[in-house]
């Protein structure tokens, strides 16, 4: 690009709307770009002067990628001139501070469920139980979406697969803390000899079992509340990409977590139709002589049509097929003001 194009882009307009949610979580099938619409609306919020965290709970993670920059395992601002604070979440990371749910090996409750009727692998626990490292990292991000230092908080979510057994967690983590409790309040007198048993305070562990409690209830209420979340499926115009983002939409009104946007990236459009950033940004596909155009055109139309069916009623965005790689706040800016 010229330098005439890349200062036009630099002066694309970077702001959320006024009713954006404290939450926004966006999810889809891996590779349709929910990294760059997370990193692109945390910079967005974070430059209408919004304290801002972007937190990533995908294991394969390129929001240091994207940003151009390291992001680290802890919350940390990572601009100077917007306040701009990342996460990536580590599962190791996740599960030495974990507390009570990070025990070692594969047991997330530290050998607690030996304890449970049937000893280990009584099957109404462990049927029930998460992986060690999904319950480590939804502990971190409820601390996260808790934390009273931020106003908005962005998640760039897993994989769909992974994410419905991340939000499943707190109706999981629930259930299996009302057995614990239960079997606490059964096991009263013997506390002082589990001690021994456990290795630790077990008054300590009943405390840590209630504040997670709080934290899974204001995270379900927050997860089932419009007006603080949005939750935003991320597809590519294909056939399939539109198959899994209505699978996924289905399962999270399962769990009544309302869908708040579609944003449907990667289409072959002028970038004019649907951002105020100039066209000459953006290359535009020859559907006049170009076979392959033509032929790609017409399937991500077919895909647009269904999705515009299917999602009705939704706010449907649409991000354009860049001729460049998104990386870097210039191009952030760019699909910023597409959402």
């Amino acid at each position: 690009m010229s330098e005439i194009e890349v200062e036009a882009v630099d002066s694309a307009d970077l702001t959320v709307d006024a009713g954006t949610a404290e939450y926004v979580l966006y999810g889809g099938k891996g590779g349709v770009g929910k990294t760059t619409m997370a990193a692109a609306t945390g910079l967005a919020s974070a430059s209408d002067g919004t304290d801002t965290l972007v937190v990533s709970t995908d294991p394969a993670h390129s929001l240091s990628d994207t940003y151009e920059t390291e992001v680290p395992t802890r919350p940390q601002r990572i601009r100077d001139d917007v306040p701009l604070y990342a996460v990536e979440i580590d599962p190791e990371d996740a599960l030495e501070r974990a507390g009570v749910f990070g025990g070692g090996g594969e047991n997330p409750l530290g050998g607690m469920d030996a304890m449970l009727p049937g000893g280990e692998g009584d099957d109404g626990l462990e049927g029930m139980m998460p992986g060690a490292d999904e319950a480590a990292a939804m502990q971190l991000l409820l601390r996260y979406m808790d934390d009273d230092r931020f106003e908005r908080v962005v998640v760039d979510t897993a994989p769909t697969g992974h994410t419905l057994r991340l939000l499943e967690l707190p109706d999981v983590l629930d259930s299996m803390m009302g057995r614990v409790m239960k079997l606490r309040q059964q096991f009263s007198g013997m506390m002082e000899n589990l001690k021994g048993m456990m290795g630790g305070d077990t008054e300590g562990m009943g405390a840590d079992l209630d504040e997670l409690a709080a934290r899974v209830e204001r995270l379900r209420s927050v997860l089932r509340d419009p007006a603080r979340t949005d939750f935003r499926i991320v597809m590519v115009p294909e056939e399939m990409s539109v198959f899994e983002s209505k699978r996924l939409r289905s399962q999270l009104e399962s769990q009544e977590i309302p869908v708040g946007t579609v944003v449907v990236n990667r289409v072959m459009e002028p970038l004019a139709e649907v951002t105020d950033a100039p066209e000459d940004a953006f290359v535009t596909p020859d559907l006049d002589s170009c076979e392959f155009c033509q032929r790609r055109w017409s399937v991500q139309q077919d895909a647009l049509a269904e999705a515009q069916d299917l999602f009705r009623g939704t706010t449907v965005k649409r991000v354009p097929l860049f001729a460049e790689e998104v990386r870097g706040e210039r191009m952030l800016r760019v699909v910023a003001s597409c959402l």
